[in-house]
């Protein structure tokens, strides 16, 4: 029963460390977008009309 016991316990800091381990590198994870587009000029010209 106690083999049993020690085992689970060693599970659960095994994923323990893995989820803190992962979570970590998302963290660090630089996400980048890409740039915005200028608008067209005929939507610019309609725009400053209104």
């Amino acid at each position: 029963m106690m083999t049993i016991l020690i085992i689970c316990i060693i599970i659960v800091f095994v994923v323990l460390f893995l989820t803190l381990l992962s979570t970590n590198k998302a963290y660090k994870y630089e996400h980048k977008i890409d740039p915005i587009d200028p608008k067209p000029k005929e939507e610019n010209e309609q725009e400053e009309k209104n």
